[in-house]
């Protein structure tokens, strides 16, 4: 019993966030971007398309933990959109659930609830 009660104060914990930021890396140049994503929202990085579903955090007075799930398009040659990835990212392990690319690495940095990027429904 006192697992589900643990499980259940765990959960309680959990913040749900609207913005989640991620960085990219672009292997051909070696730069860096971090860039910030609504919720629901697609943003293209190079050739893939990111859009975060749901992006988790924990309270301060936690361990960090910061979670989102992503999916992850490509944009290929002939203009055809293919998905490249589907699942969970974890931003204290970039490499676990990693985005498989050639040319790009996309991962989860942070989970917020402010951007300075407004959102989708305030842009003219």
């Amino acid at each position: 019993m006192a697992t589900t009660s643990t499980f259940q104060a765990a959960m309680a914990e959990r913040i749900t966030n609207p913005v989640a930021e991620f960085s990219g890396l672009d292997k051909v140049t070696g730069r860096i971007t971090t860039f910030d994503v609504y919720i629901n929202e697609t943003v293209q990085f190079g050739a893939l398309q990111v859009t975060p579903k749901v992006c988790y955090s924990r309270t301060e007075n936690e361990a960090p933990r910061t979670d989102g799930f992503v999916e992850v398009d490509e944009i290929t040659l002939d203009r055809k959109i293919r998905r490249i990835f589907t699942g969970w990212m974890f931003a204290d392990s970039p490499g676990l659930n990693a985005v498989e690319h050639p040319i790009y690495d996309v991962w989860l940095k942070d989970c917020k609830q402010k951007s300075e990027v407004p959102p989708p429904d305030q842009r003219n």
